[in-house]
């Protein structure tokens, strides 16, 4: 007889994974949260219904979907639905403003919206006059206009619907300019579903035949990165997951110990808050039920990454990847032998490029472009000049720099849309701001780059100190002092402002643009 993951891996293909683990393991926990639990039976009962809802409604096999929801478990309950009914769906950011969130549920050309009461102001915009949508269920409470999800569906079969078909998913990306763009991806040979299940399976040390691991999800399930490795990854090899729908560091931790979570995921911003964390809160909660952390979605200050490490012990993987597709691993002894690595990418799989497009030499910093596979490559929905800027001879970038050393790791260094140019040179400022974090009195730190009358642009700190440090002339000079000894002078910060916190988005990446237009709101450059 088949073990429990491996008769899941048999249903990949058609996106069917949860039915074959609710056959096995009926009353194995799929989610814990705030909002409520479900059982994997129950978890794929109520996907049947939805499909069957969608279908009644007239949404066909391939049609797109919008989900504007909070960490619930009826955000899992819809994605289940669509990746067995081959719909097309798109998890939307309900952080984002109401205009912007209409714009994707159109843009998308969604023919179905479900919407979390919470962001119902924006869900009512989304859908006035909007005449693709052929239903709309409200989440978590009443919308006008809405049918309840209480009530939508609970009349049907949960029985596994027939002939299911392996759905997609579009996610939006901000990117640096102009409207979020949606990235296609063009849909892999579904068989290939099974290899990378298991291949991911091993990497994160899951044992689904046992039952006893238990991921948490930390970040919001509309970003890809707690999409795919907190919720997806886990649930389809048959790994229950408990959700929080607002982070915390101490929060957190109770958390794992708790409920015994062997799985977490991070952004470098949510490790910096737990490190500021009083040190007998630290070591108050017990955490030897944890085996594989993983972060990703914004660079990692070394300092921070290693404190971490001493912390956890050698349990943290890596991840450098994008919305755009899939990147480089690496594993907490390689980064340790190699101090600031994201991996070492396969041989020609990613290369690093000058602004003329030719190739660099180790250590040199360029822009990344990553191999776009021919079998499941991406474009900007609808946006034909923005996928032709970005891919070029079979490559894609997203804007990424970083270099490539001697012995073929990676490492990063900025983004090519923040780079500031002073006197000529080009200055990646995630570079200074790892520095920056280093220092005792730092908390967050991101630099930009302000108007010179000389150079055009000087390298400008902006700091959000630790509790207990006030921000002096006298504090400036040492964290300016602080940077020499660290850095070329070039890159050296010419002034320092203090900021109450600064702006990051949910995935832990700053808003460096935002930042920098304060400086340059006056001038045209």
């Amino acid at each position: 007889m088949p073990s429990i993951f491996e008769e899941a891996c048999a249903c990949a293909p058609v996106g069917m994974e949860i039915s074959a683990i609710a056959r096995r393991d009926p009353q194995r926990r799929a989610i814990l949260s705030e909002h409520g639990e479900r059982s994997f039976y129950q978890l794929n009962y109520r996907a049947n219904q939805l499909a069957r809802l969608l279908l009644q409604a007239g949404v066909e096999r391939g049609d797109p979907i919008a989900l504007l929801c909070g960490n619930r478990p009826e955000f899992v309950e819809v994605v289940m639905a669509a990746h067995r009914l081959g719909l097309r769906l798109t998890p939307v950011n309900w952080h984002l403003k109401a205009d912007e969130i209409a714009y994707i549920v159109s843009d998308c050309e969604a023919k179905a919206l479900f919407a979390d009461i919470r962001v119902g102001s924006a869900a009512q915009l989304a859908v006035a006059g909007n005449q693709q949508l052929k239903i709309k269920v409200a989440i978590g409470g009443e919308l006008v206009g809405f049918e309840s999800w209480d009530a939508a569906g609970i009349d049907l079969s949960g029985d596994d619907i027939t002939q299911p078909i392996r759905g997609s998913v579009m996610q939006y990306t901000s990117g640096t300019t102009g409207k979020p763009k949606g990235v296609l991806r063009k849909q892999a040979d579904p068989t290939k579903a099974a290899e990378m299940q298991q291949l991911m399976t091993a990497v994160f040390q899951f044992a689904p035949d046992e039952g006893k691991d238990c991921s948490l999800v930390t970040g919001p399930l509309y970003h890809a990165g707690p999409f795919n490795l907190c919720m997806q990854t886990p649930l389809t090899a048959g790994v229950g997951i408990v959700m929080m729908d607002k982070w915390d560091a101490e929060a957190n931790l109770a958390l794992i110990e708790t409920h015994q979570v062997t799985h977490c995921f991070f952004v470098p911003t949510m490790f910096n808050k737990l490190l500021q964390l009083p040190e007998s809160v630290r070591q108050g909660y017990d955490l030897s039920s944890l085996k594989f952390v993983i972060h990703g979605a914004a660079p990692c200050a070394r300092s921070t990454k290693q404190a971490m490490l001493d912390w956890f012990g050698p349990i943290i993987w890596e991840l450098f990847a994008g919305t755009e597709g899939p990147g480089t691993f690496v594993s907490p002894q390689e980064w340790l032998a190699k101090p600031g690595t994201v991996g070492k990418p396969a041989p020609e799989q990613m290369i690093i490029l000058d602004d003329a497009g030719n190739r660099l030499a180790a250590g040199e910093e360029g822009q990344i472009w990553v191999l776009n596979p021919k079998d499941s490559q991406f474009e900007y929905y609808k946006a034909p000049d923005k996928t032709a800027a970005a891919q070029r001879d079979g490559y894609y970038t997203a804007g990424d720099i970083g270099y490539l050393d001697e012995d073929g790791y990676l490492f990063l260094t900025g983004r090519s849309a923040e780079t500031i140019i002073s006197g000529g040179v080009n200055i990646y400022p995630q570079e200074i701001d790892d520095v920056l974090v280093r220092h005792r009195a730092v908390a967050d730190a991101a630099c930009v780059g302000v108007p010179h009358p000389e150079w055009g642009e000087e390298v400008k700190a902006l700091v959000q100190l630790q509790a207990g440090y006030t921000g002096t002339d006298a504090l400036s000079a040492e964290l300016i002092e602080h940077c020499e000894a660290a850095l070329a002078r070039q890159k050296v910060p010419r002034s320092v402002e203090y900021l109450e916190a600064l702006p990051r988005s949910e995935a832990g990446k700053v808003y460096r643009k935002a930042l920098r237009e304060r400086y340059w709101q006056d001038r045209k450059i």
